[in-house]
């Protein structure tokens, strides 16, 4: 593998169509496409402030990188990436690729991050600002996750998340296949048509919850009091510890719960309308 150390590269495709390279303390400066249509590549310590310098690659590491604000749409149609300890100021990263490995990644401007990718691993990802992230990405495990994007998980398939923080809106709109363990929800309509969502010791707040969803399940979940109309409309099983404020029009299923401010049952109600709606017995 040949070595390119202490350099810096700008203007268009610099480093168009090279193979087999490992770029340490390399500075790409502005301009377009740096490192299209490469593969295997390994770039340590670099600097990258152009435009686009990632498309197209296939098998390349990314270690103790920084993506300046200018080099936005870095990662675009390219697959087999491990990034490690890197810092990312620009938006619209990661699109249409397969086969993502992150640890310990902050992303400062999560604006359409991670759309239509495939097989995506994380492990401690931080996400800040912008909307959209994972927009119909399927195939993802996240272990560790701070985000306070709006509209997160929309429209995903088969997703597993562990150990979450996120505070957003309309989060895990049309998804399917979805678990989530040990993890704080915070924010308004979460889940709605939502297929097969699964929520494991799990903190929910915000308005409006998991309405419209099928085939909904919660183990050992709370919920924080601004959670009223929850369930309005969705099939549903749940196990809710502690409170909760307000059920509203749940399709069918069973909800029990340790207690229950009001159950809203009303002609709008869907059919079969048959759901079991309970309060825990206090000496279980």
């Amino acid at each position: 593998m040949q070595l390119i150390k202490d350099k810096e590269f700008g203007g268009e495709r610099p480093l168009f169509a090279s193979h087999d390279l490992h770029l340490d303390n390399v500075t790409i400066l502005a301009g377009e496409s740096a490192i299209k249509e490469c593969s295997n590549i390994v770039a340590t310590h670099c600097r990258f402030e152009g435009n686009y310098p990632f498309w197209h690659v296939h098998g390349f590491t990314i270690q103790d990188c920084y993506f300046a604000v200018g080099g936005r749409s870095a990662l675009w149609y390219s697959d087999h990436l491990k990034m490690t300890d890197t810092l990312i100021d620009a938006p619209k990263m990661f699109r249409e690729m397969n086969d993502i490995e992150l640890e310990h990644v902050v992303m400062n401007d999560a604006d359409e991050v991670f759309w239509r990718c495939e097989r995506i691993r994380a492990n401690d990802l931080k996400l800040h600002g912008g909307t959209y992230p994972f927009m119909f990405s399927n195939h993802i495990y996240v272990d560790g996750l701070e985000s306070d994007s709006k509209y997160v998980f929309q429209y995903v398939k088969d997703v597993e998340i562990h150990n979450a923080r996120i505070t957003t809106k309309d989060a895990f709109w049309e998804v399917e296949d979805v678990t989530i363990y040990d993890s704080e929800l915070n924010g308004e309509y979460l889940g709605w048509h939502s297929r097969r969502l699964r929520l494991v010791n799990c903190h929910i707040s915000g308005e409006q919850p998991l309405c419209y969803a099928h085939d909904l399940v919660l183990e050992n979940c709370t919920f924080d009091p601004s959670c009223d109309r929850a369930f309005e409309y969705s099939t549903v099983r749940a196990d809710i510890r502690g409170s909760i404020t307000n059920i509203k029009n749940p399709t069918s299923g069973h909800i029990v719960a340790d207690h229950i401010g009001s159950i809203t049952l009303d002609e709008n109600i869907q059919a079969p309308a048959d759901c079991i709606i309970e309060q825990r017995n206090c000496c279980q």
